[in-house]
């Protein structure tokens, strides 16, 4: 089984420590370049293919620029997503807007943006009609309902899940956007997330491909792309063997050339909206150890907290830790890893089994490049660390500031501090 070794070195961190103090958010350049390429060429079979990175996963100008670079579009829910986008240099088609609930400011931007709106809802149509006016290529979001075998805890079945229109409003949506002036249409699921499988994108290609040539038969519409959004996923533990981005490509590619091809629909364009799987594995938050406590358990306490990294904390999420210098050291304590919020889930991990901690020692969380910062929050007046670019030249940028108290009070109104 694969092994999580850091992409920084205890020597690395010394140096970076003395200029940016922990706990800090770090990515890896080089990482995320080579993770950005592998999936173009996977789905290189497929001339219109496009990954639209999920802005929300870790939502950086600089990790944004990046990805720009690499041929990569962005995935929005937000109107401060949008912005970003568009800020970064990502117009129009190069921008997917996905999101749900929608206010009207929010799809007024995307539509000014030239991004292409992703519909959640049939009643959607009216209110972006009225909002926005309808645009000539748009999408619907596609919920087959019931259970998908291959899904995870993390999202409720596609049955229990917000997302998406059912069968019958999906065609009833191509029916009525081609009456308003639609002349491109595609396809978007969501259905399950983080899945450590290589047939999940095959499987939903075929769900997804199917019902592109059912409502092309009954409905005339064209569909130019089908987006298999996110969900491919990372394993968070060394037990677990990653996924083959490969695999998943050809799997996908026998699909369409077996459901599609025959269908005359092989010049539909497949998108990716994948933020996990990009960027995860590709940042790590950085903690010293500065207390410990022996009650019932054994404890070691960090200078970062479930601010910095709330998926222990929201999910149960696992995340591996490496102890800086002592990697290769026999792991014989026990301990539960946690922050400094008066909150008892504020956890990295739970009777962990590591090296000896000792105080001042640097603690490597994995895979917290996606999911991580962008999650933090403010509880107890918890201040946002800062986030570092590792460059491919070794060299190390800052690319957000850690956050001040100043920046806390910023929005009160009234008081002076």
């Amino acid at each position: 089984m694969p092994k999580k070794i850091p992409f920084v070195t205890k020597e690395q961190l010394d140096q970076i420590t003395q200029t940016y103090p922990t706990p800090f958010h770090i990515y890896d350049e080089a990482g995320i370049r080579k993770t950005a390429r592998d999936l173009y060429k996977a789905f290189s079979w497929n001339k219109g293919f496009k990954e639209y990175f999920a802005v929300k996963a870790t939502p950086n100008p600089t990790i944004l620029k990046i990805l720009k670079e690499e041929g990569c579009g962005t995935d929005c829910s937000s109107l401060t997503e949008l912005m970003m986008s568009d800020r970064c240099g990502f117009t129009g088609s190069e921008i997917m807007f996905s999101s749900n609930e929608t206010p009207a400011e929010e799809f007024q931007l995307a539509k000014k943006l030239g991004a292409t709106i992703n519909l959640d809802d049939i009643t959607h149509i009216d209110f972006l009609k009225e909002a926005a006016g309808i645009p000539e290529k748009i999408c619907c979001r596609f919920n087959p309902g019931g259970v998908f075998k291959l899904g995870t805890s993390i999202m409720d079945n596609p049955g229990d899940a917000k997302y998406g229109m059912t069968r019958t409003q999906i065609a009833e949506a191509y029916k009525r956007l081609k009456e308003l002036g639609v002349k491109e249409f595609g396809i978007h699921s969501f259905l399950a997330s983080n899945t450590v499988s290589n047939e999940y994108y095959p499987e939903l290609a075929r769900i997804l491909f199917h019902l592109a040539v059912e409502l092309k038969e009954e409905t005339g519409v064209h569909i130019g792309f089908i987006n298999l959004s996110g969900g491919i996923g990372i394993p968070y533990t060394e037990d677990k063997e990653p996924n083959d981005i490969f695999v998943i490509g050809e799997g996908v590619r026998k699909a369409y050339e077996e459901i599609l091809v025959p269908a005359g629909m092989g010049d539909v364009s497949i998108f990716t909206e994948l933020g996990r799987y990009m960027l995860a594995p590709n940042g790590h938050l950085v903690v010293k150890a500065i207390h410990e406590k022996h009650t019932y358990k054994e404890y070691i306490g960090v200078d970062a907290c479930a601010a910095n990294l709330m998926r222990p904390a929201m999910y149960g999420s696992y995340h591996h830790i490496t102890v800086m210098g002592k990697e290769d050291a026999p792991k014989d304590h026990v301990y539960d890893v946690v922050g400094s919020l008066c909150e008892n889930n504020d956890k990295f991990a739970i009777d962990r089994e590591l090296p000896e901690i000792s105080m001042g020692d640097y603690l490597v969380i994995h895979d917290a490049g996606a999911h991580g910062f962008a999650m933090g929050y403010n509880y107890n007046g918890k201040l946002k660390s800062a986030e570092l670019l590792l460059k491919e030249d070794g060299n190390v940028e800052m690319i957000r500031r850690a956050e001040t108290p100043e920046d806390y009070f910023a929005t009160i109104e009234g008081f002076n501090f």
